[in-house]
């Protein structure tokens, strides 16, 4: 039946919005969102000319005015809608997953969890809250949070790449018109690059100072020309979550919980298998 639903949507989109099903749920959700960014357009048309920030928005709406007059501008407000919910959705369900493998890590590493816990009660002020720019006095707390995204790997194989030239790498030809899938695990879990590659271990992230070190070898947002555009945004959300969630709950198994296994859910990403947690206030 999911097959039989795939191929009708390749075919005819259209028709799947009359047919009942659990996709009218994912159908209803993404109008939910198109709707909210729709209202977020209007609300930077309105104030055009009194707002001093400039974001994507601001952007595309002076693209969409610079080519109004071209008969096949690829910029209007449908591709704008389109482009925003691609990134939102992207960096929401990365953003989660990673999140999801790094509570997994706390409450199977115990010690690290309480060693992060320590490193951020010493620092912080009871009751403020951590920010992005304390990072910086939480090495250990940044190095978990890096170690969680080099050993969940999550999008194990980047974005294909097409040669658009005959290209030699060491002494490997790639012809023109190939294309190229990068491998990023391949550094992830490179055995010259890291101690340990496949042992969740934050010493890769400090040098024998206990300062934080980033190595060229980690790039879970791929590299180059096509490095994800979100990254900067992924850093932080990421490290603010993991850091706060720490820094205000004590994550613990339930009791009775067992065959708790770290391989992965294949699909677009790789997931963490369901598990319960329990999170009780510090």
């Amino acid at each position: 039946m999911l097959l039989l639903f795939h191929q009708l949507y390749n075919i005819s989109p259209w028709i799947m919005r009359h047919i009942p099903g659990p996709h009218q749920k994912a159908f209803s959700s993404r109008d939910f969102v198109q709707s909210f960014i729709r209202e977020e357009i209007k609300k930077h048309q309105e104030a055009e000319h009194q707002e001093k920030e400039q974001d994507f928005i601001h952007f595309y709406l002076a693209e969409i005015e610079k080519t109004k007059d071209q008969p096949k501008s690829p910029y209007d407000e449908k591709n704008m809608v389109q482009s925003i919910f691609d990134l939102f959705l992207g960096g929401t369900e990365t953003a989660g997953i990673t999140l999801s493998w790094g509570l997994l890590y706390m409450v199977l590493y115990p010690d690290i969890q309480a060693k992060v816990q320590q490193e951020i009660d010493t620092f912080l002020i009871p009751g403020q809250s951590v920010c992005y720019e304390d990072r910086k006095k939480l090495p250990y707390t940044n190095a978990v949070v890096h170690e969680i995204q080099r050993f969940s790997n999550i999008i194990s194989t980047g974005m294909p790449r097409y040669c658009l030239r005959d290209t030699k790498i060491q002494k490997f030809l790639i012809r023109k018109g190939t294309t190229v899938f990068p491998n990023m695990a391949s550094a992830l879990y490179d055995s010259n690059e890291w101690e340990t590659p496949l042992t969740f271990n934050p010493n890769h992230f400090l040098d024998e100072d206990g300062n934080f070190t980033c190595r060229e070898a980690f790039i879970p947002f791929s590299i180059g020309h096509r490095v994800c555009v979100g990254e900067n945004l992924a850093k932080t959300e990421l490290f603010l979550f993991f850091s706060n969630l720490m820094h205000t709950f004590n994550f613990y198994l339930p009791n009775g919980s067992k065959d708790i296994k770290l391989d992965p859910v294949g699909g677009g990403t790789l997931k963490p298998r369901p598990f319960d947690l329990c999170a009780i206030p510090r």
